[in-house]
C-alpha cells in the first residue's frame, strides 16, 4: 500500500476564503517557565484544507459528527481536468468523462486544476488568482454528479463552486468586470438561476450563485476545498480517498487531512456505532 497526502501545509500565513479570518497560533505557556509547552490556536474552519458539511449551507443536517467513516473514506478517483482550465475556465462533465481514468458510480472525485500551484507558500503563488479566478462547475456539472451519485468531491481550489458564482462577484466587482468582459455577458446571463425543493419547509427555493453549496449539501453531496499536498502523483488515478476531519458534534467545516491509499480493496465498510456516526445526541 501507498499512502499519498493531499493536504496542505498548514501555519500562521495559511489564508482563510475570501471575507473569512485565517489562523492564529500562539503559545498559552512555555517549556522554560511551566516545564510543559501548551499552545493554542483561534481559526475559522474554512482554512487550509478543509471538508465543508451540509450545515454550511442547508437547514438542519450535515455536522461534522454525522458523517460515518465509510462516507468519508471510499474508493474514488483523481481526476486531471488541467488541460482544460485558464482564468474564470468551466469544468463539465465531458472534461471527466473523457479523462483516462473510470469514474465509477458511488465514487469519491477529487478534481485536479492545477490551481493548487498558487496557494500560499508554493513558487507561483498568487492568491487573487488562487480565491478569485479560479475555475469551477456550472450547475450541469452538479446535475452530473448527483446522477453519478458522488459521495463527496474535493478541488484544488477556494471553492466547490466557480469563483464568479460565489459572493466574490459582489466583493470583488473591478474582477467580476473583466470576467463578465471575458465571457461576453453578466455574471447573471453567464451561470444563470437554479431551482430546487426545500427538503425541510418544501419552499421552491431559486437562487443565482453557490449551487455547490445551496442546493448540493441538501442532496447530502458536499466537498472538499484546497485540496492539494502531492495531488499530482495522483492524477487520473484510483485509490481509496479518505478526509479525516474532527469528530466534533455542531461542527458545520472541518480542517482536516485527505489521504489517498494506493494497492487496497476497495471494499470499505464502517465498524461500530463510532466509525458508522451512530450515537445519542444531546
Amino acid at each position: 500500500m501507498k499512502i499519498v497526502d493531499m493536504s496542505h501545509l498548514m501555519n500562521v500565513h495559511t489564508p482563510g476564503w475570501v471575507g473569512y479570518a485565517g489562523n492564529k497560533m500562539y503559545y498559552a505557556q512555555n517549556l522554560q517557565t511551566k516545564m510543559i509547552v501548551a499552545q493554542r490556536i483561534d481559526t475559522a474552519l474554512h482554512v487550509g484544507t478543509h471538508i465543508d458539511g451540509a450545515m454550511h449551507g442547508t437547514d438542519g443536517m450535515g455536522d461534522m459528527a454525522s458523517y460515518p467513516l465509510d462516507f468519508l473514506v471510499g474508493p474514488g478517483a483523481v481526476v486531471d481536468v488541467s488541460p482544460h482550465m485558464d482564468d474564470w475556465a468551466v469544468i463539465t462533465p465531458e472534461m471527466i468523462e473523457a479523462a483516462p481514468v473510470e469514474v465509477r458510480e458511488g465514487d469519491i472525485l477529487i478534481l485536479h486544476t492545477g490551481w493548487h500551484r498558487y496557494w500560499e507558500g508554493q513558487p507561483q503563488q498568487d492568491l487573487v488568482r488562487y480565491f478569485c479566478m479560479h475555475p469551477g462547475g456550472k450547475i450541469e456539472l452538479l446535475q452530473w454528479m448527483l446522477k453519478k451519485k458522488i459521495k463527496w468531491f474535493g478541488i484544488d481550489c477556494g471553492s466547490g463552486d466557480h469563483a464568479m458564482n460565489t459572493s466574490i462577484r459582489l466583493m470583488r466587482p473591478d474582477l467580476t468586470k473583466r470576467f463578465e468582459a471575458k465571457v461576453g455577458m453578466s455574471c447573471d446571463a453567464f451561470f444563470g438561476e437554479y431551482s430546487y425543493v426545500h427538503k425541510k419547509s418544501g419552499r421552491q427555493v431559486t437562487e443565482d450563485m453557490f449551487p455547490f453549496h445551496s442546493y448540493a449539501f441538501q442532496e447530502g453531496l458536499i466537498h472538499a476545498e484546497n485540496v492539494g499536498g502531492d495531488i499530482e502523483k495522483m492524477l487520473n488515478k484510483r485509490a481509496i480517498i479518505g478526509a479525516f476531519p474532527w469528530r466534533y458534534e455542531g461542527l458545520e467545516a472541518c480542517p482536516c487531512r485527505i489521504v489517498c491509499f494506493e494497492g487496497m480493496d476497495e471494499n470499505v465498510e464502517a465498524v461500530g456505532n463510532v466509525a458508522k456516526a451512530i450515537f445519542q445526541r444531546r
